[in-house]
């Protein structure tokens, strides 16, 4: 009877074994008259790299003031929706925001 021994696990990358997140965020805009268009180029731009913003829709509010919803594509790690938060508030014409929702995301078969 002969042992043998498993062969070893494969190289492990961080990104492949990590799980990714969607955060839906609504984005309110800094004064009534920010441009929503250089927001939405602000956050393609800006976002710390790992992150996306997948989609993103105009929201009307009221009186013709329009919110961004926009769905970020992140890693399942501590301190990334921080750093998220923390580069939607510094882009121009930014005022406030809000988390909707976070869920995993969906994995293709």
């Amino acid at each position: 009877m002969t042992s043998s021994t498993p062969p070893p696990p494969p190289p492990s990358s961080s990104r492949s074994n990590s799980r990714r997140l969607v955060a839906r965020i609504r984005i309110l805009p800094a004064e009534s008259d920010s441009n929503l268009d250089s927001v939405v180029t602000g956050l393609k731009d800006k976002i710390p790299k790992g992150m996306e913003l997948k989609a993103h829709a105009k929201e009307p509010i009221a009186f013709g003031l329009n919110a961004i919803i926009g769905d970020f594509l992140i890693d399942d790690e501590e301190g990334q929706m921080d750093k998220l938060e923390d580069s939607i508030k510094g882009i121009e014409g930014v005022g406030q925001i809000e988390v909707i929702n976070i869920s995993r995301q969906s994995i293709r078969i």
